[in-house]
């Protein structure tokens, strides 16, 4: 039998003058790698060719040495303007500025662009789409036996719920979808176009109890849990706080980017990646 989602709060402060971490600056990378001043992690930039002839940029940042890999999928229109340098034109996104966090628990992060830089809006749940998360995830274990997890944020869940509801058996660890979107607004999209149901991987919804974006209502976590029917492991995060630096309610760095509060909720979510990591 499958088990009821799990609610777990997590109380987080507000922070509204000081952000609870320190961010990264884009840094660029040519032929080598990028190092940490300590030497504890990585990022190269790669090109991969799809199967549909194509290609995505990817960025993959990795730890000394990892536990797993997540393919990180970004919100807004998913262009995060990564140039074969490295450097990132649209680095606001909470997947992307929060990479080094992700290697700090020993998760390497692998970040697609867009191709051509255009946008997603309204792809996300197409089968083209699916196939792209099949690449990546491909992609991601290739770099090694680590577990491989999905990670969608805003509308970036709903393409790891594609990608999860189609990928191969056992190629997926979990899924994690944070913030998700769940009301259709101009997208025409919403994490309950990508059939759910169809996902069998263990499954974390994460949602801020003081997120106010209109797409993303946090109480709609658990109707998005429950529509996870044939997965036997899923569970619902809820946590709170946040500062608010965008001018919209679903931007980056707001309380539905988990702007101030970024190492917490992390901390939260890998102590359920470390379980399901093996």
């Amino acid at each position: 039998m499958r088990q009821a989602p799990r609610l777990v709060i997590v109380a987080l402060a507000c922070l509204a003058l000081l952000p609870a971490v320190a961010y990264a600056h884009d840094r660029p990378h040519r032929d080598m790698p990028a190092f940490s001043p300590d030497g504890g992690w990585n990022e190269r930039v790669f090109n991969l060719p799809l199967k549909d002839g194509e290609q995505v940029r990817v960025l993959l940042a990795t730890p000394a040495r990892p536990r797993g890999i997540l393919v990180m999928l970004p919100g807004g229109a998913g262009d995060v303007g990564l140039e074969a340098d490295g450097s990132i034109r649209h680095g606001d996104n909470f997947v992307v500025r929060t990479r080094s966090l992700w290697n700090q628990h020993g998760y390497a992060v692998l970040i697609p662009d867009t191709h051509d830089h255009a946008s997603l809006r309204g792809q996300r749940s197409s089968p083209a789409y699916a196939r792209i998360i099949t690449d990546l995830v491909a992609f991601a274990h290739r770099q090694g036996p680590q577990a491989v997890f999905v990670l969608g944020t805003s509308q970036g869940s709903i393409a790891a719920v594609n990608g999860a509801a189609h990928a191969p058996a056992g190629s997926l660890a979990g899924v994690v979808l944070t913030e998700s979107v769940s009301v259709m607004g101009g997208s025409r999209e919403t994490v309950f176009s990508a059939d759910p149901q169809d996902i069998r991987a263990p499954v974390l919804v994460v949602a801020n109890h003081d997120d106010r974006c209109k797409v993303a209502p946090p109480q709609a976590a658990r109707q998005i849990a429950d529509a996870m029917t044939a997965s036997r492991d899923v569970h619902v995060l809820m946590v709170a706080g946040g500062a608010t630096r965008s001018k919209k309610d679903c931007g980056s760095l707001s309380p539905h980017g988990y702007f101030g509060i970024e190492a917490q909720v992390i901390d939260a979510i890998s102590h359920w990646l470390d379980a399901h990591a093996g």
